[in-house]
C-alpha cells in the first residue's frame, strides 16, 4: 500500500470512529417506492392501516431505517378490483420512476414485467414460474424478486419428503384442507400422490 493511500484509509477511519462508537448510524438516502394492490384502499397500505401485511412491511422497513416522511417516500396505488385496470396502471406506475416496486398478486406482477425490466418490483405471487414471472425460484433472473405463498406443484414433493425424513416409518399420509374441492386442490393432490408413487 503507498504511503499516502494509507494516511487517506487512516484519516477516513479517524472521521468515521467517533460515529459508529456512539452508535449513531449514518444517515440514509431518501428513497421512493411505489406500492401497489389490485384492490386494496389505499389508506390501508401503510404501518397504521387495517392490512396485517403492509403493517409489518412498514414496520421492518422503520427497523432498518426507513421512515416515510423522514427518508422514505411511498407512493401508493389501488386497481380498485377492476384487472383491465392493471396494464395502464402498470404503464403509470413506471412512468414515475420509483426506485422500487411493490405488487401483489400475479395478474398485477405480470403487468409491471411487460412494461419494464429495469425497476425492481418486489412481488407477492402465487407460483412465479408456471406463470411465467421468473425463470426458476433459485435462480428468478431479471428484475422480479419476492415472496410466494404457493411456490409450485414441486413443493407437495418436498413437503411429503421431509414427512417422511422426520417419521420413516411413516406408510400412509393424510391431505386434510378448509378449501373446497376444486380444479386446484384436485391438483394438489395428484402432485403429491405422484410425489408418494417416487418415495
Amino acid at each position: 500500500m503507498r504511503r499516502r493511500d494509507f494516511i487517506t484509509t487512516l484519516a477516513a477511519t479517524a472521521i468515521a470512529w467517533p460515529v459508529e462508537v456512539r452508535g449513531q448510524r449514518p444517515s440514509l438516502k431518501v428513497r421512493r417506492i411505489a406500492v401497489v394492490h389490485p384492490s386494496a384502499l389505499v389508506g390501508d397500505m401503510s404501518e397504521t392501516g387495517d392490512n396485517p401485511g403492509y403493517r409489518a412491511l412498514f414496520r421492518e422497513l422503520r427497523r432498518l431505517g426507513y421512515v416515510e416522511g423522514q427518508n422514505l417516500i411511498v407512493v401508493r396505488y389501488s386497481a380498485e378490483g377492476r384487472q383491465e385496470r392493471f396494464a395502464p396502471l402498470a404503464r403509470e406506475v413506471v412512468n414515475t420512476n420509483p426506485e422500487l416496486i411493490h405488487a401483489t398478486s400475479n395478474p398485477l406482477v405480470l403487468a409491471f414485467k411487460t412494461v419494464t425490466d429495469a425497476i425492481p418490483i418486489v412481488g407477492y405471487m402465487a407460483d412465479p414460474v408456471t406463470f411465467g414471472i421468473v425463470a426458476s425460484l433459485a435462480r428468478p433472473g431479471g428484475n422480479i424478486t419476492g415472496v410466494t405463498a404457493h411456490p409450485g406443484l414441486d413443493i407437495w414433493g418436498k413437503r411429503l419428503e421431509m414427512l417422511l425424513e422426520a417419521i420413516p416409518a411413516a406408510s400412509k399420509v393424510g391431505f386434510l384442507t378448509g378449501a373446497p374441492r376444486g380444479p386446484d386442490i384436485s391438483t394438489h393432490i395428484s402432485a403429491l400422490e405422484e410425489a408418494a408413487r417416487h418415495s
